[in-house]
């Protein structure tokens, strides 16, 4: 890092962006929530328990697809900063990335007939192809605020903004997916329509979202494209020691949180033994942030960014140790943990993407887009792990894999996998994050210059 932005102050630092503009930004984020939300919900789960492939394999098949994301999220990154530096802005990569839809419908589109490994080649193919088109969809969105001439504070008011349109879009597709799929009983032409139906939402919010990043750009004055991008910023973005403590710390929560979400249907099912619990727990744990996120804006308004992220991250590994426990605790006391991860979640949505932008300003550069495909490559890399993680417990406990319709015994292994891969290992995932986040030091002088 090259230290703080050394800039002198200009007022377009303290603009007060508009709100009509804010909320055309935030609705992008209802597209990317389904993205995220549902096949980390779903997608283990449907290759599992609908299409008969075995853990282990499932957990590659949703594995690999992501690694490949390490690479391409820098690329895109720096195609991003080439479109801003040629262009003024990044509206072609949005637009290329509003074809996500398109892959999220095929990904549960499996043809008739298909099970087993030739199943999981599918899912993985169509999930390269999502990933991509994430990619160029998510990478300039999340540049936008390194982009504007605001201040600490204002960048936090933006992407509360959107991590309240955010939680939305997970919310209503992690309640909506289940049913659609026809939730107990559940089939290939459930899941068929599901995809379909969430992709025509997804395609509308996603092109809300690249006219309001376009009229947010009209109300601050985005950062000049002068300076180095591309892989010159690449280089400064590694070096970064701030930005890497921060990326570390976020590779840690992600993992942690895409955990919890794929293990969601199987502790309704095999642990709480209900699987409609499965749209229980996923209210309990979105629901809380379209309530918290103005509170968690408030809080590091008054204490700071670091402090609070910390706070957030010490009771989702509270909560997570109380899931461990299982069905002895009881349903309403197992539900209020889920509750509290999800208070929790908002935090470490809000904060950490909150942070970015100020790494981006200290450093001084202008590869912001750069920047934003290393931490998105690291968000890629976490919504992989956490699944493969939660698969490789399955396995190792010998769960059995199955078709629709059919319920298989499951050995006690098995089930106190589900178990404790839902509640003991995000809590120590979670201390892992706790530990690397505190090495993080920028939040007090950046807080200090806005």
């Amino acid at each position: 890092m090259t230290g703080l932005d050394r800039r002198p102050a200009a007022a377009t630092d303290a603009t007060t962006l508009p709100r009509g503009p804010l909320a055309g930004f935030a609705a992008g984020s209802i597209g990317m929530g389904v993205w995220v939300t549902v096949p980390g919900l779903l997608l283990l789960y449907f290759l599992t328990d609908v299409l008969a492939v075995g853990p282990w394999l499932a957990g590659l098949a949703l594995l690999l697809p992501k690694i490949a994301d390490v690479l391409l999220h820098p690329w895109v990154g720096h195609r991003a900063d080439v479109e801003q530096t040629r262009r003024g802005d990044r509206r072609r990569l949005l637009l290329l990335g509003c074809a996500l839809p398109a892959a999220f419908a095929a990904l549960f589109a499996v043809p008739a007939g298909l099970t087993g490994a030739p199943a999981a080649a599918w899912v993985a193919v169509f999930f390269v192809a999502g990933n991509l088109l994430f990619a160029a969809y998510q990478v300039p969105y999340l540049a936008t605020p390194a982009d504007l001439r605001i201040g600490y504070h204002e960048r936090t008011r933006l992407m509360a903004f959107r991590m309240v349109v955010l939680t939305l879009g997970i919310l209503l597709s992690g309640l909506l997916a289940p049913l659609l799929t026809g939730g107990d009983t559940a089939s290939r032409g459930g899941y068929q329509l599901m995809g379909v139906v969430l992709a025509v939402g997804m395609l509308a919010a996603m092109l809300v979202g690249v006219a309001g990043i376009a009229r947010l750009r009209g109300s601050a004055a985005a950062t000049a494209p002068a300076g180095h991008g591309g892989w010159r910023a690449l280089r400064t973005a590694l070096r970064d020691r701030q930005f890497r403590w921060l990326v570390a710390s976020y590779l840690a929560m992600s993992t942690t949180t895409h955990l919890v979400l794929a293990g969601v249907p199987y502790y309704a099912e095999y642990e709480l033994r209900r699987t409609g619990l499965t749209t229980v727990l996923v209210a309990a744990f979105v629901a809380p942030a379209l309530l918290v996120t103005p509170l968690w804006l408030a809080l590091a308004r008054r204490v700071g960014k670091q402090r609070a992220l910390l706070g957030a991250q010490g009771a989702f590994a509270a909560g997570s140790l109380v899931l461990a426990v299982g069905r002895p605790a009881g349903l309403p006391v197992l539900v209020g943990a889920v509750a509290v991860l999800g208070v929790a979640f908002a935090g470490m949505q809000l904060l950490p993407f909150s942070m970015l932008p100020d790494v981006i300003r200290a450093a001084g550069t202008t590869g912001a887009g750069t920047y934003t495909g290393v931490w998105t490559a690291t968000e890629a890399t976490g919504a992989a792990l956490g699944p493969y993680a939660y698969a490789l417990c399955l396995a190792v406990g010998g769960f059995v894999a199955s078709t629709a319709g059919q319920t298989p015994v499951q050995p006690d292994t098995a089930l106190a996998a589900v178990r404790y891969g839902f509640g003991l290992l995000p809590a120590v995932a979670m201390a892992a994050a706790v530990k690397l986040q505190r090495r993080y030091t920028l939040d007090d002088a950046a807080r200090a210059t806005s």
